[in-house]
């Protein structure tokens, strides 16, 4: 374990994984009483949030390595797979919902013990929501992606059975039995954005995209704030991987500086950086500000951007 929170994200990892278990057993029993397409739609969504659950979990394990040999950075990285797959997994289970409520479209029928499954489904849509609170506490608290997307998917199925629990009371009130696969395919339209968003925010990780503008402002009030001692920088750049945030630059000070001077320097802005942004990896390069050659490599491969020399 690299941290002493990895042991309560896997925990709550495994708590995603007995809820699912238990809210598919509950919506399977209201699709069974009733023959219901919506709520067979509602319940195919819970087997994917077990799914996904048991991939956080693995992702959590993976991610909880201590960097090594081979990956000197960490393995934090390993929660945007598990991200990813289960925005796939939602895809494919809106397909799935697709095809049901499409067959159903073509040979509608009633559903039966409507009063009965729509009560045993609101149970399992109040285990989903407490569960999906307590995941996206954590998610946040611990800076996991993996369990932020299981929380928001957690979430949308939360929303999704509403929607379902709605939309099967209406058919009951109005006996029209098409509006039940129509209320299925609105679900799994909903339920298609909420993948496909997965997917994204995981690539972006995946991509090393930087980190969001607010903590990069962030870095800059710090970094800013040392102008006045007649320093400088460039050259900075950040990305996350999972829960740990990396931040590089160059830091140009004076030429007459000692060693120790400048290392006392770096050790106070580092402090002051990673009060201010969570999990953060820190490495700074130290320049003379007077020497041409610290303002050329300002880029990403040295010399490929110039900044005019200082006067």
């Amino acid at each position: 374990m690299t941290r002493p929170e990895d042991a309560s994200l896997l925990r709550f990892a495994r708590l995603s994984i007995g809820a699912s278990i238990v809210v598919i057993a509950l919506k399977g029993v209201a699709y069974w009483v009733t023959g219901s397409v919506g709520l067979l739609s509602d319940a195919l969504e819970s087997i994917v949030n077990l799914v996904a659950a048991c991939a956080a979990l693995l992702a959590l394990r993976v991610a909880a390595q201590p960097p090594d040999e081979g990956h000197p950075y960490g393995h934090e990285k390993a929660e945007y797979f598990s991200s990813g797959f289960e925005g796939g997994m939602i895809v494919v289970a809106a397909a799935a919902i697709a095809v049901t409520a499409i067959d159903r479209l073509l040979h509608p029928r009633m559903p039966d013990a409507i009063g009965l499954g729509l009560a045993v489904s609101a149970v399992a849509t109040l285990i989903n929501f407490a569960v999906a609170r307590v995941l996206l506490r954590a998610g946040r608290r611990y800076h996991s992606i993996a369990l932020e997307a299981d929380a928001h998917h957690l979430m949308t199925d939360v929303w999704t059975s509403v929607g379902v629990v709605v939309g099967v009371g209406a058919v009951a009130l109005t006996g029209w039995p098409p509006l039940d696969p129509i209320v299925a395919l609105v679900v799994g339209l909903n339920i298609v954005v909420t993948g496909l968003r997965l997917v994204r925010r995981s690539a972006s990780g995946l991509m090393d995209a930087a980190l969001p503008q607010s903590e990069q402002a962030a870095i800059r009030d710090v970094l800013d704030a040392y102008r006045k001692d007649g320093i400088d920088y460039h050259a900075l750049r950040t990305r996350q991987a999972g829960a740990r945030r990396f931040v590089e630059l160059h830091l140009l000070v004076p030429g007459a500086w000692t060693v120790q001077h400048s290392h006392d320097v770096i050790e106070r802005i580092e402090a002051e950086l990673r009060a201010g942004i969570a999990n953060a990896a820190i490495l700074i390069h130290l320049e003379p500000i007077e020497d041409p050659a610290s303002w050329a490599d300002v880029g990403l491969d040295r010399g490929t951007v110039r900044r005019p020399e200082p006067q």
